[in-house]
Formats: C-alpha cells, structure tokens, sequence
C-alpha cells in the first residue's frame, strides 16, 4: 500500500512537471511571436525601425514571459531567443546573423537584466502566494478540527444526559411498576418521551451537518422563498412542541434567497427551541425578517432572562451550556448554536447572539447574491 501510495505520488509529481514545461514553452513562444509581430507591423512613421524601440518591445514580452512561467530557465531562453531574433530581423544585415555589432552586446546584457530581474521577482511572488495559501489551508483545517474537537465535547453531554434520564425512568417504570400510581407511570413516560424527542433533535442535528461537504465546507443552494422557509420551519416546530407561542413577521414582498432549505430550516428549529426552553418565559417568541440591500436577516427573540455576558463571548463553540436553572442541565444549547454556525459559515452568512432590555435576541444574515 506505501509503495503505491509512493508512485503514485512519483507520477503526479511527473505530470506536473511535464504540465509545467508544456506550459511555460506555450507562453515563450506566444510572447515572442507577438512580438515579433507587432515589431513588423509597427508602421515607420509611429515608430522608427531602429535598435533602441525593437529592442523595448522585445523587453516588453520577456517581463510577460517571466511573469506567466515558472522559475528562472524560461526567462533565460526567452532572452537569448528574443536577442537572435533581433538580430537577424531587425538589424542590418537583415536575416543574417552578426554578433560584431557596435552596442549589441549591451542591448543583450540589458535584455538579460531585464528579464532576471523580473523572473526573480515574479518567482518570490508566486513563492509568497503558495505560502500564504498554505497558511491559509493549515487555518481552515484547523478550525475544522477545532469544530469537530467542540462537536464531540457537545454530543457527549447533550447525548449522555437525556440517555441516562431514558434508562433511569425507565428502570423505575419496569421495577416499580406495580406500587406506582397512573399519575406517576405518566409522568414518568412523560420524560421519557421528552428526552426522546430531545435525542431525536440532536440526531436530525448531525445529520444536517453531513449534508455539507466535508472538503469545501459549502452547500447545494437553490434559491427559496424566505417566507416558505420560515413556514415550514413553525410547522416542524409544532409538532414537536405544539404549546409553543410564537409570534412571525415577514416582508409583505416575496424574497427569493439562495440556500439550502433543509438546513436553514435546521438553524430557525434549534434557535425557536433554544428560546423557547432557555427563557423561561411564558410571552411570545418573535420570530421576523429584515431585508436590506446585500442581505437578508433572520431574527429570533425572547422576553426571558437573558444569556449570561461571558456566555455571549463564546456562545457558537460547541461548549454544553448549562443554565440558569435546572431544567436547563438537562438540555444544553452548545450542539445546536454550534450547528447553527457551520451551517451559516457555509452559507457565508453570519450568525450573533446578544441581550436586550427583556431577554435574548439570536440573529443570521445570508447574502442575496453568490
């Protein structure tokens, strides 16, 4: 398997090459057949037909040639060729080649400078923007895993915690079945049924994030109606929280946004449910959208209690957060916020979360165009 691995390798490295040298024999000879051309054509009276102005043309195309090549080589052949054929098009006697002209040996050494110059520069460019594209790639991936290092921390609290209520309750369901009364079987199966649709939430939460692309952390879009997608996403709520009392608002005109539905309808779900379970607030929650003129807004808002300050600072990470009471240490918000962010970064749109006079407000913007 190394062994493959490694000529594999081996040949990739081969074609690159060889796609390299094809390349940058390609740009010599285009730069200095333009050239070439451009020089016969130039009319005698815009440009007389003499060394200095041949010469500037001919310079010209090798700091083309040295900036579309790679290295120093094709810049070196590129100015002995361009020397040849000033040579022996341009100075007299034409179409013969003579080397004891008075300054061509100047005009070569210049031709030269020129182009080692250039190629040196170009080559320390493009040495650079490999690096910082390098950088930037080893950023990416380490945010990737800092995403799933928190994604894991996240899942096994908000996994574990309503497992061991299920086993619990249903322990004591099946030990004391017969001294319980009916009210306490129901409240028992009550909490289990809650905790299951809690697991199931979490579920349908990783499952949205394996509908992005693991490579380029983007999404499908399609463009969708905004007020559709708000639509749906108060009937899925619904059916799992039917006393939920929320109040929508959208713009009276159709707005058309490109998204991918399923998972924008994930973000509104988890961010309904945060308020709704973490206010503990028995008003409303608004639920409306704002629409400008790069983006589109979509905001969630509570009259609870609030978000603790610190909390606001690292809200999106993935970190179980435990509230303020204790029906919030059984439900943390930390995989759905978290969720909620990879979703939105991969809409590059943006997500924030802060305070207002009467409880906590979460909002996202997604772009109207590509």
């Amino acid at each position: 398997m190394q062994n493959n691995s490694r000529t594999h390798r081996f040949f990739q490295i081969q074609s690159l090459q060889i796609h390299s040298l094809f390349r940058n024999c390609i740009v010599i000879l285009a730069g200095l057949t333009i050239a070439t051309i451009f020089a016969f054509l130039l009319p005698e009276n815009t440009v007389p037909q003499n060394a200095a102005n041949i010469a500037l043309i001919y310079i010209l195309a090798l700091i083309i040639i040295a900036r579309y090549t790679d290295g120093y080589l094709p810049g070196l052949i590129s100015s002995v060729i361009a020397v040849v054929c000033f040579n022996f098009l341009f100075t007299y006697p034409y179409f013969e080649l003579n080397f004891t002209l008075s300054g061509y040996p100047v005009t070569f050494l210049e031709m030269l400078g020129v182009t080692l110059l250039t190629s040196t520069m170009t080559t320390g460019m493009k040495q650079q923007a490999r690096m910082i594209a390098e950088k930037d790639k080893l950023l990416s991936e380490t945010e990737k895993e800092k995403m799933r290092a928190n994604l894991l921390r996240a899942i096994s609290h908000d996994l574990r915690t309503p497992l061991t209520g299920i086993i619990g309750a249903s322990s004591s369901y099946l030990d004391n079945s017969n001294v319980l009364s009916e009210e306490e079987k129901g409240a028992i199966v009550t909490h289990i049924h809650e905790d299951a649709n809690w697991l199931l939430n979490m579920v349908e939460n990783l499952l949205s994030v394996t509908r992005i692309h693991n490579q380029s952390s983007t999404v499908k879009k399609t463009d969708e109606s905004v007020e559709e997608i708000v639509s749906a996403a108060m009937m899925r709520l619904k059916k799992r929280l039917p006393e939920a009392s929320v109040s929508v608002s959208v713009p009276e005109e159709p707005l058309i946004l490109p998204m991918d539905a399923i998972l924008i309808e994930q973000v509104l779900i988890n961010l309904l449910e945060n308020a709704i379970v973490h206010s503990q607030s028995s008003r409303p929650i608004l639920c409306y959208v704002d629409d400008d003129a790069a983006c589109v807004t979509f905001h969630v808002k509570d009259n609870g209690i609030g978000i603790d300050p610190e909390r606001l600072k690292n809200i999106f990470d993935g970190n179980s957060y435990i509230g303020n009471s204790d029906s919030d240490s059984n439900k943390g918000m930390g995989i759905g916020l978290s969720i909620c962010k990879t979703i939105i970064t991969a809409h590059n749109g943006t997500i924030n979360a802060r305070n207002h006079e009467q409880g906590a407000e979460f909002y996202f913007s997604l772009p109207k165009e590509e």
